[in-house]
Order: structure tokens, then C-alpha cells, then sequence
């Protein structure tokens, strides 16, 4: 009885095993051994390539922008190649946007063993030829290879380029633009990637979770290109590299001269920048001053008495020295711009005058918001231009003019800015200067000094000296 259990169980031992063997040999069959289905044919494939239909007035404003970046950067600045390649880009778009060609169409017969069957991802696997491919963590057959589709995470429609069942690049078309690049196991962007968007804005660089995170560039026809760090889709702002290539320069007053009931001189032989202040390591790097400005009134009746001393001294060191007046809302705008020209020593070959405003939201509140406050503006901006023929520039922080400005395009595209952001980023406008700390080291001044650096290189600083107005 046991001998014939014995034989029972070999024989069905036997059984299972020669099906088990069956079932690998038509696996094999099917995945390795099928011949390719003789139901597809030959094909015609017709491309045509139609010229752009683009904005011009939107393209010719992003130009434009594209254009002040190249002139205030060189190629030593991260991303600059980036940017400089997509500008011949667009130009070139809006050259053939012009030609008003016809469509051009190509015709090209493709033979049916020379056609590249797509992939289509799905739960568990892919689609191929007219055959399923399983795909999981514990059996896989073949993976993945070649153009293909498959939706993403979103449930959005990718066209994507697959090796060995990853995702090498993808193409993501969708109501809002075009994404191309790489992405995730998920089919979201990440990694290296371009978006264009239907309002014409570019976006060129680094993705994460479907958001521009890392190193990149924006270019729109609705604000400076915007080249940086970008953390969860928000730009941070641009690094500067500080080398001796830059201009740098400070800007002082009473309070580098008082502190407390001690008075200071400053040694203006002696002045050179040994710190940008904490937010900007220069690597123990050491900076000439190449330009100073120096506090002359406030309101109608302050004056700083360093004034003329500082100005003269500077001079004789071949510093380039301009003058700066604090806005009061206490008194009207034409009485400070008088009292700011009579009583500040201007030369034709001084940089150009500067109006520094500073009032808090509950100030500017109390005389009837910003509109009256760029009114009052104005009102000392013109007639400080006709006294001294130099156009001045405006000096606020990066809040102030996000916050208070977005109705005065006159102002910000007649006047030069300089903006005060102490950040490790420069701010997002364009500007001539940039105050980028107020705790700056310059041998020759006691305690902290205010450091700015000029947008630009050498080149365009001579043309800001010769023309008085950073273009």
C-alpha cells in the first residue's frame, strides 16, 4: 500500500513537472519565438512643417529683456550660454515668423519591418506589437524599449522615449504648454527639462515632483529674465559670483562718522572693502571702491555735516561720488528738491543725484497711498533733472517696489533704481545698483558700512559714467 502511495506521488510529481516545463516553453513561444503579426503594413509617413504664428509685440518685449541680461552679464555667469543660446533661438523664430511661407510638406514611404512599434504603458505592464508584456516586481519578461506612450501620475498623456522600462525623456503636451525633458518613474518632470508655455514664457532647467526646482532660467515678456535658484516652482533669485571683475562701491552718512558721543574721521587713503557682509563669503577676498555715495539732506532742514568733507576727500582718491537726499512725507516734494539742490555740491562729472525712500505702509497710508506717493516722486525727480541735468535714480527696497510700484512703469523705465535686498539673491528687477548688505567691512571706516555692487561689467560701467544712465 505505501509502495503504490510511492508511485502515486512520483507520477503526479512527474505530471506537475512536465507542465511546468510546457508552460515555460510557450512563455518562450510567445515572448521570444512569435513572429512579428503580418497585419501591419507599409507606411506613408507625411510631415509638415508650418512657420511659427507668434506675438510679436510679446516676442519683441522678451527680446528686449533678454537683451539687458546679455549686456549686464558675461559669458563667466552661470547660465549665461543658456540664455544667450535660447535668444538666437527666438530670434530666429520671429526671422521665419516673418517669411510668410507656405506650409512645406515632406512624403516618406517607411516598409513595414523598418517601422518602430510604439509602447504602451500600463498597470502591470506594457503594450507592443498587439502584445502584452507583463511588468512587475517579481516576473518580467521583456522590458520596455523605444518610443512610447503612457500616461503619468496626473493621468496626463506622455510621449516618452523608454530603455529597459525607464523613462529616458518625455514629451508632455497640455492646455497650459509643452513640457520635454526628463522626469520620474511617475512620468512627472524631474531632472533636466524645458517648458514653453502658451503665453510665451520659456523655462530652461532643473525639475523636481513636477515643480522647477534648482538651477534655471525663465524668460517672459512680463518681467527680467529671471535666471537662478528656483525651490518648489518659486524663484529665489540669482547668485552673483564676487570677483574683482565686478564694480563695487558703499554708501555712508553721519553714522560712519558718530557713534554714540565718539567721533570718527575716515581715512580715505585707506579704504578698500574686506567684507560684503555675512550673507556673501568672497573667499577672503579683498574689493576697491569705485564708487561712494554720500547722505547731503533730509526733508528741509537736515543736513549732514560730512557732507563737503567726504566728498572732496573722496574725490582726490579718484572715487566717482554722487549724493543722496532722504525723503520726508512731513513736507512737499518740491520744497525738499530745492532744498536738496542748493544745498549739495553737484558736478558735471559726479554720478547722478539719488532720491532715497523708505516710509513705512502707515505713512504712505496717510497721505492718500501710492499713487500720491509716485506723484510726489515725480514732482522731485523732475525738478532735481532740470537744476542738474543728470536724471536721478531712485533708491527703495525690493518690497517697495513689488508693493507700491506696479502702476508707475514711468517712473521705474525713466529713472534708474537701486535696490536694497539684503539677500544672498539679487533682486528680481532691473536695476543699476544693488545694496546687498549693511553690515560690509571697508578698512579706513569704523563699524559697518553699506555695501553695493553695479549691474554690469567694467564696459557698461564707463558707459553709465560717460551717459549717466545704465541702460
Amino acid at each position: 500500500m505505501k509502495e503504490m502511495k510511492g508511485m502515486f506521488r512520483r507520477k503526479v510529481g512527474t505530471v506537475s513537472f512536465l507542465l511546468f516545463i510546457a508552460f515555460i516553453a510557450f512563455i518562450s513561444y510567445i515572448y521570444f519565438f512569435k513572429p512579428q503579426p503580418t497585419g501591419i503594413p507599409d507606411k506613408v509617413l507625411i510631415r509638415t512643417t508650418i512657420l511659427p504664428t507668434i506675438d510679436s509685440i510679446s516676442v519683441k518685449a522678451q527680446l528686449n529683456e533678454l537683451d539687458y541680461y546679455l549686456r549686464s552679464h558675461r559669458v563667466t555667469d552661470e547660465g549665461y550660454n543658456q540664455v544667450a543660446h535660447y535668444n538666437t533661438q527666438l530670434q530666429a523664430m520671429r526671422r521665419l515668423a516673418r517669411l510668410k511661407r507656405r506650409p512645406v510638406s515632406t512624403v516618406r514611404h517607411i516598409k513595414a519591418n523598418e517601422r518602430l512599434l510604439p509602447v504602451v504603458k500600463t498597470a502591470g505592464g506594457y503594450w507592443k506589437a498587439g502584445r502584452f508584456h507583463l511588468s512587475n516586481a517579481h516576473f518580467q519578461v521583456l522590458k520596455a524599449s523605444g518610443p512610447g506612450l503612457m500616461r503619468d501620475a496626473l493621468g496626463r498623456l506622455l510621449v516618452a522615449e523608454f530603455l529597459a522600462d525607464t523613462i529616458v525623456k518625455a514629451t508632455r503636451t497640455d492646455t497650459a504648454g509643452i513640457y520635454h525633458g526628463q522626469t520620474d518613474q511617475y512620468g512627472l518632470p524631474c531632472g533636466q527639462g524645458t517648458y514653453d508655455a502658451t503665453d510665451g514664457t520659456h523655462y530652461e532647467g532643473l525639475w523636481q515632483n513636477d515643480q522647477r526646482h534648482g538651477f534655471g532660467f525663465e524668460s517672459s515678456a512680463n518681467h527680467p529674465v529671471r535666471i537662478g535658484e528656483w525651490k518648489n516652482d518659486r524663484f529665489l533669485g540669482e547668485k552673483l559670483k564676487y570677483t574683482s571683475d565686478r564694480i563695487y562701491g558703499i554708501d555712508i552718512s553721519r553714522h560712519q562718522h558718530e557713534k554714540g558721543r565718539r567721533r570718527y574721521a575716515i581715512n580715505w587713503r585707506q579704504v578698500r572693502i574686506t567684507s560684503l557682509g555675512h550673507r556673501h563669503p568672497a573667499g577672503g577676498q579683498t574689493f576697491p571702491v569705485s564708487f561712494a555715495y554720500i547722505k547731503s539732506t533730509e526733508s528741509t532742514s537736515i543736513r549732514n555735516r560730512y557732507f563737503l568733507q567726504d566728498y572732496r576727500q573722496a574725490k582726490r582718491q579718484g572715487i566717482h561720488v554722487g549724493a543722496y537726499h532722504f525723503f520726508s512725507l512731513k513736507t512737499t516734494a518740491l520744497a525738499q528738491a530745492t532744498y536738496f539742490v542748493n544745498h549739495t555740491l553737484i558736478h558735471a562729472d559726479d554720478l547722478p543725484p539719488v532720491l532715497d525712500v523708505e516710509p513705512t505702509d502707515a505713512q504712505i497710508n496717510a497721505i492718500g497711498g501710492d499713487d500720491e506717493l509716485m506723484r510726489r516722486i515725480r514732482i522731485f525727480m523732475d525738478y532735481v533733472e532740470r537744476r542738474t541735468h543728470k536724471r536721478p535714480i531712485l533708491y527703495v527696497n525690493q518690497m517697495f517696489i513689488n508693493k507700491h510700484m506696479s502702476h508707475a512703469d514711468d517712473i521705474k523705465q525713466r529713472h534708474n533704481v537701486w535696490i536694497a535686498r539684503y539677500s544672498q539673491y539679487k533682486p528680481d528687477v532691473r536695476l543699476a545698483f544693488w545694496q546687498l548688505s549693511a553690515d560690509g567691512r571697508v578698512s579706513g571706516i569704523t563699524g559697518d558700512v553699506d555695501i553695493n555692487v553695479f549691474n554690469g561689467y567694467q564696459g557698461q560701467y564707463q558707459d553709465f559714467l560717460r551717459t549717466g544712465f545704465h541702460q
